[in-house]
C-alpha cells in the first residue's frame, strides 16, 4: 500500500474517520445513560446501584462482543466486511433506541453493543494490517487512529448534553444526535474505502466447514434472541447487581477456556506460546486499569452531578460535557505522546510494553489519589470545584495514552497471524471484565453508600501501585516473552 506524504498509510484516513464517527454516536449515547436512567419523570426513574450496575454491563456488552467479533471477522466475513455490517448493526441499534419506552432503550442497546463488538475488534486489526513492518512506526499509527476515537468521543457529548439540557430538545433529541454519527460514519466508509483495495479480505483456514461455523453462528444469535424475548416479556426476570457478578465469573471462565484451548489444539510455536503468555499478563493488566479508568462515565459522572460546582452566573454546565474532558486530553497530548515514542526510536531507546504499562497503573493510581481527597473534602464541606475532576481526568488520560494504543499494537504484534482477530477479541474481553468491575465498583459508592466513596477510592489507589510497581520491577522479564518483537 502506498503512504501518505506523512508517512503514513492511504487507509489510515478512512479508518480514522469512520472510526471517529462511530466513537460519537457511542460517546454521545453513553453520556447519557446514566442520567437518563436514574432521572425521574423524564428519564427511567431507576435505583442509582442498578444503573451502574446495567452502565457497567452494557460496556462490558461492547467489548466482550469484540471476541466472538474477531472471530467472525477471522472466520467468516473478513476484517474489513465485518467492520461495515458491525456500523451497519450500530445504525440499527439507533434507531430502535430512539423508539419511546423501556423495552426499545434496552433493546436498542443489545444492539449497538454487539455491533460495536463486530466492529471495534476487527477495526483495530486492519490498523495493525496496514503497518505490515510493524515497529515504532505502527506504533504512532495507533496513537493517531485513537486521536480519531477521542475526537469523536469529544463532539458526540457536547452536542447531546447541549440537546438534552435545552428545554426545546431534550432526551429523544439528545440521542437522535449521538445515533447521527454512526449513519455519517457508513457514508464516509463507502466514499473512502478503496484506499483499503487488498486490505483485510477473508483468508481461508485449512480444513475449515464454513457451513457449520455460519451455523453454530446463527444457533448462538437465535439463543440470544429467545433470551431477549422472554426479558422483554417478563418471563425472565434480571437482577442487574447479580448479572453483573455473573458476567464477571462467565469472562473470566471464557478467557481461559480459550488460551486453554489455544494452547492445546492452535498448534502454535514455542515462539508463539510465549508471546501467548505476555498477551495474558495484557488481559490481567487491561482488566485491572478499564475497572478504574471506567468511573469515568459512572461514579465520577454522578460525582459530576451532584458533588461539584457546574454553575456560571445563570448557566449551568452540562453533566455530559464533563464527560468531553477525558478525549479532549487525549486530542491535545495523544501527538505529543506519538512524537515521543517516535523520537526515542529514532535515539535507540525503547521502552518495553510492560514499562509503559506500569507507568499507566501508577498514572491511575494518582488520580484516585486525588478522588479521594475530593470526595473526602465533598462528603465534609458540600460540592467541590471541577478542578478536581480536571486534575483526576489528567493523571487517567496520560495512563490511557501509556496503556490503551500500546496494548493494541502490542497485541496485533504478539499475536499469531491466524488468530490476530481473535487475540484482540481477547484484549477487548478483558478491558470488558474491566468494565462490569466498575459498573460494580461504581454500585458501591452510589446512593446511600456514598460515605464509602474514599475508601474505596483508596482501596483502588492501593491495588494500581502495586500493579504498576510490579510491572516496573519484572519489566525486563516479561519482555522476554515478546521474543524479538519490538
Amino acid at each position: 500500500m502506498t503512504s501518505e506524504p506523512t508517512g503514513h498509510p492511504r487507509g489510515l484516513p478512512t479508518l480514522f474517520f469512520t472510526e471517529m464517527w462511530e466513537r460519537w454516536s457511542y460517546y454521545g449515547m453513553r453520556a447519557l445513560m446514566v442520567p437518563f436512567m436514574t432521572a425521574a419523570g423524564t428519564g427511567l426513574g431507576m435505583e442509582k446501584k442498578q444503573a451502574m450496575a446495567i452502565y457497567g454491563l452494557y460496556i462490558a456488552t461492547v467489548y466482550a462482543s469484540a471476541f466472538p467479533g474477531g472471530w467472525v471477522g477471522d472466520r467468516l466475513l473478513g476484517t474489513k466486511r465485518a467492520v461495515w455490517w458491525g456500523g451497519v448493526a450500530i445504525a440499527i441499534g439507533h434507531l430502535v433506541l430512539g423508539m419511546q419506552g423501556q423495552t426499545p432503550f434496552f433493546l436498542g442497546l443489545l444492539i449497538i453493543a454487539l455491533g460495536s463488538g463486530l466492529l471495534k475488534s476487527n477495526m483495530s486489526t486492519l490498523v495493525g494490517l496496514i503497518y505490515p513492518e510493524g515497529g515504532q512506526r505502527r506504533d504512532a499509527g495507533f496513537t493517531l487512529f485513537y486521536l480519531g476515537i477521542n475526537l469523536g468521543a469529544f463532539l458526540g457529548p457536547l452536542v447531546s448534553g447541549w440537546l438534552q439540557q435545552s428545554a426545546s430538545w431534550g432526551w429523544r433529541w439528545a440521542f437522535a444526535s449521538a445515533s447521527a454519527g454512526m449513519f455519517l460514519g457508513l457514508v464516509q466508509w463507502q466514499l473512502t474505502r478503496k484506499a483499503l483495495t487488498g486490505v483485510g479480505e477473508r483468508i481461508a483456514h485449512a480444513g475449515q466447514n464454513v457451513k457449520r461455523e455460519w451455523s453454530i453462528l446463527g444457533a448462538a444469535l437465535a439463543a440470544l434472541l429467545v433470551v431477549t424475548l422472554l426479558c422483554v416479556f417478563g418471563v425472565i426476570a434480571l437482577d442487574p447487581v447479580l448479572l453483573a457478578h455473573v458476567v464477571t465469573l462467565a469472562i473470566l471462565v471464557a478467557a481461559v477456556l480459550f488460551f486453554t484451548w489455544l494452547f492445546l489444539f492452535g498448534r502454535l510455536s514455542e515462539d508463539e506460546k510465549a508471546r501467548t503468555w505476555l498477551i495474558i499478563m495484557l488481559f490481567g493488566v487491561s482488566a485491572l486499569f478499564w475497572a478504574g479508568f471506567e468511573q469515568m462515565g459512572s461514579s465520577f459522572n454522578v460525582f459530576a452531578e451532584e458533588h461539584t460546582v457546574r454553575q456560571i452566573g445563570s448557566w449551568e454546565i452540562p453533566t455530559a460535557w464533563f464527560q468531553s474532558i477525558n478525549p479532549l486530553f487525549v486530542i491535545l497530548f495523544s501527538p505529543v505522546v506519538a512524537l515521543l515514542w517516535q523520537a526515542m526510536g529514532r535515539r535507540g531507546i525503547h521502552l518495553s510494553m510492560t514499562t509503559k504499562m506500569g507507568w499507566a497503573m501508577l498514572l491511575l493510581a494518582l488520580g484516585f489519589g486525588l478522588a479521594t481527597l475530593a470526595a473526602h473534602r465533598a462528603l465534609d464541606v458540600g460540592k467541590v470545584w471541577p478542578l478536581w475532576l480536571l486534575g483526576i481526568y489528567f493523571c487517567h488520560t496520560i495512563g490511557e495514552l501509556f496503556l490503551s494504543p500500546v496494548g493494541l499494537s502490542a497485541v496485533t504484534k504478539l499475536s499469531p497471524a491466524r488468530h490476530t482477530g481473535q487475540m484482540m477479541g481477547i484484549w477487548f474481553l478483558g478491558t470488558s471484565l474491566g468494565d462490569v468491575l466498575s459498573g460494580i465498583i461504581a454500585g458501591e459508592v452510589s446512593g446511600d453508600a456514598m460515605h464509602a466513596m474514599p475508601v474505596i477510592f483508596m482501596r483502588v489507589v492501593w491495588i494500581a501501585s502495586i500493579a504498576g510497581l510490579l510491572l516496573l520491577l519484572f519489566a525486563k522479564r516479561l519482555q522476554k516473552f515478546a521474543r524479538g518483537v519490538q
